[in-house]
């Protein structure tokens, strides 16, 4: 059904029934944040557009016609339902924005998330926040099937309908156990020591693996060898390490504390980039609002003020 042209504005008659009820239009002018003139101009159009007299003006204010009468009595109906229209839109904004939606990639799930939550709480008390956390290809997907309200990935790259912004930078780290030949090397490994090396690493949609691997082609067009052990948790990937299975490459935050123990070795390696920028996205079109607009600004202020 499409609204016909002379009922497809409620606001002239919305002010029609402020006349009716204050005995003034500049009163009714008043009421809607109006002047006099646009508020004069308004139902000189709605009269207008239905051929009818609606209001007579006389110094000691103004009145209803009977056609104004009968058109305010059949308008009540309309702006009331107006009224309700919106105020359930409204409720349901309200909950949807106390509800923060958050989908992130795991290594910023884990270290940086908590930060952000913390400073996003000091804004927004009543908000509270679902935290799921996934590889970066789920939190794209997440975010663009409307499940997330805001994603934070670290891989390289975004599939189409994402846009994003800058949540702050990483380095990868190769590590392996104490024992490991690679711990005693001063001088590190070469890219393409690295690239023909078995790897333990995460499962290929990982952000950390997506990383790694466009380092290593943009370097020298080097292929990964094939992983000895594909893990799903960083910390399972840590204790494969640790117990000798293979070196890994894993984000500096997730392994500074083994590396500060001792428990890990971090081996640097010549001649590879290992820089990765984190970034927050949302689905393209949309504009961040709220708690969500509010996460994002706080992720790209602790990407400025990171050492």
């Amino acid at each position: 059904m499409t609204l016909p042209d002379r009922v497809s504005d409620l606001t002239p008659y919305d002010l029609l029934l402020s006349v009716a009820r204050l005995g003034s239009l500049s009163m009714a002018a008043q009421a809607h944040g109006i002047s006099q003139p646009a508020a004069s101009t308004s139902v000189r159009r709605l009269e207008r557009r239905l051929g009818l007299s609606l209001i007579e003006r006389s110094p000691r204010g103004s009145r209803l016609t009977r056609h104004g009468e009968l058109v305010a009595g059949w308008a009540q109906a309309a702006v009331d339902a107006a009224a309700a229209l919106e105020a359930g839109i409204t409720s349901l904004r309200e909950r949807r924005d106390a509800v923060l939606r958050v989908a992130a990639s795991m290594t910023i799930a884990e270290y940086l998330v908590p930060g952000w939550l913390t400073a996003l709480r000091a804004r927004h008390p009543a908000t509270a926040v679902a935290l799921t956390a996934g590889n970066s290809a789920e939190v794209a997907a997440a975010v663009l099937d409307g499940a997330a309200d805001i994603g934070f990935a670290e891989g390289p790259g975004l599939p189409p309908g994402l846009a994003s912004s800058l949540a702050g930078e990483d380095t990868l780290t190769v590590v392996v156990a104490p024992g490991h030949p690679w711990a005693r090397r001063r001088s590190g490994i070469t890219a393409a020591e690295l690239a023909r090396t078995p790897l333990v690493a995460r499962e290929a949609a990982s952000g950390t693996r997506r990383s790694l691997e466009e380092a290593l082609g943009s370097a020298a067009g080097l292929s990964r060898a094939a992983p000895v052990a594909e893990l799903s948790s960083t910390t399972a990937i840590k204790s494969a390490v640790a117990a000798g299975i293979g070196p890994a490459v894993l984000s500096s935050l997730a392994v500074a504390p083994e590396l500060a123990a001792g428990t890990l070795r971090a081996v640097p390696v010549t001649g590879l980039d290992l820089t990765r920028r984190l970034r927050a996205v949302w689905a393209e079109g949309r504009q961040l609002a709220g708690p969500a607009a509010d996460l994002r600004a706080i992720s790209g202020a602790s990407s400025r003020t990171a050492p």
